[in-house]
């Protein structure tokens, strides 16, 4: 069997996978933060866990052995809760960087407005990305066959 020639990609195209590869990654970081699922139960405030925090440094005072590791561990455990509690923030430069991407993602995805809406994007979202309601991108189109 003769061998076969190695495929050759040009440098653009290179560079078109690389940015197709940057986009998805994006766009799965921004939907991963705002589908996050909540958690059942009773939720803490943020004034309830600083609470819970400086009652744990004053009890760390007089603690020893066993019990001041199970209160650094409970401080710890607050603490990150209370970073995961500031959404804002931490979804901020994601739909930053999601605003930049989306238009061309969905227009070579097919994927329009309803769809990003199913997905869970704000509608306020979509319009800084200048995705408009009710108009196929020129990848949808393509997508559908029209």
């Amino acid at each position: 069997m003769p061998k076969r020639a190695r495929r050759v990609l040009s440098a653009e195209h290179k560079a078109q996978m690389t940015r197709g590869r940057e986009e998805a990654r994006v766009v799965r970081a921004y939907l991963e933060a705002i589908n996050v699922p909540k958690r059942r139960g009773r939720q803490r405030t943020p004034e309830s866990i600083s609470r819970q925090l400086s009652q744990i440094e004053e009890r760390l005072r007089a603690a020893r052995g066993i019990d001041k590791l199970e209160l650094l561990k409970q401080r710890r455990d607050l603490e990150a809760e209370r970073a995961a509690r500031s959404p804002v923030a931490a979804i901020a430069p994601l739909e930053r960087d999601f605003v930049k991407v989306a238009r061309s993602y969905g227009a070579r995805k097919g994927i329009d407005y309803s769809l990003w809406r199913a997905a869970g994007v704000p509608a306020a979202v979509l319009t800084k990305a200048r995705i408009q309601r009710g108009r196929k991108t020129d990848g949808a189109i393509r997508a559908s066959g029209r």
